[in-house]
């Protein structure tokens, strides 16, 4: 209680969703996050109806074309934030009931935290449910401690100060990252470009040797170590394709001289 103005007030949550060319998708997504007091689409340039679906949904839509990566885009997409609590979601993701209640109960409890949150992966019609996450990924921030994003692909938000407790939610987040081979290639050449230009600041060499390497790495972590190999051939093919993408992202690096400026990948 606050003895001068009463109760303390409710917090409240923002959930902030980065978009482009998602009108497939932008729907269910928005409609997981109703719970929220507040939804904000920061749109990257679509053009298909995202926006307009986004905003019938009931979300607040904002148009954000000239790409700068994707931390840019969440920098700007916290511009918009009204509430105590932030939430990022992609919009080829959704949040189910369960983690919805977590998401509720961390900001209701009004924590000086951050949380992470683990994907379950949906590829090619599947939920990959038997296969181990990959890990968690901070999602949910104070805004009174979150002070920006760094970082063109795989972004990090960077806190205020570093001793903030970390937490991670029971339930995984559903992500439907890859849904036909045709859209996986795309987004491996996308990555790919991504991934390059970023070894490529730090001064990382590349080349075949070194693709081959990370690839095989990172297929036998995936499939085997983390039990791709129990989710059938869609299993197969997630793994698959992320292995292409660390090899062809080396191979890039020697043969194509990448740089930040070249990055086209968007969300």
């Amino acid at each position: 209680m606050n003895p001068n103005n009463g109760p303390e007030p409710r917090p409240t949550l923002c959930i902030g969703i980065l978009a482009v060319n998602e009108a497939h998708r932008i729907e269910q997504c928005i409609a997981s996050a109703r719970f929220a007091d507040q939804i904000v689409v920061v749109d990257s340039g679509s053009t298909d109806a995202t926006r307009e679906l986004a905003a019938a949904a009931g979300a607040e839509v904002h148009l954000h074309p000239d790409w700068k990566g994707f931390a840019e885009q969440r920098n700007r997409l916290l511009q918009h934030v009204r509430c105590g609590y932030v939430f990022f979601l992609d919009a080829d993701e959704v949040i189910p009931s369960g983690l919805a209640d977590e998401i509720q109960a961390a900001v209701r409890s009004g924590q000086d935290a951050v949380w992470e949150v683990q994907w379950n992966q949906v590829a090619y019609g599947r939920p990959l449910t038997l296969m181990k996450s990959t890990g968690g990924i901070r999602r949910l921030f104070p805004m009174a401690t979150l002070s920006h994003f760094e970082g063109v692909v795989h972004e990090g938000g960077v806190l205020k100060r570093p001793d903030v407790p970390v937490h991670r939610f029971r339930e995984r987040l559903l992500h439907y990252s890859r849904e036909t081979v045709y859209g996986s290639l795309l987004k491996l050449a996308q990555y790919v470009q991504l991934g390059a230009a970023k070894r490529a600041e730090k001064g990382q060499r590349g080349g075949v040797l070194r693709g081959m390497a990370s690839a095989t790495a990172i297929f036998i972590r995936l499939y085997f170590i983390r039990r791709g190999m129990f989710c059938g051939p869609q299993g197969f093919l997630f793994c698959f394709f992320i292995a292409l993408e660390c090899f062809f992202r080396y191979a890039a690096l020697r043969y194509d001289r990448p740089q930040q400026g070249a990055a086209l990948a968007r969300r």
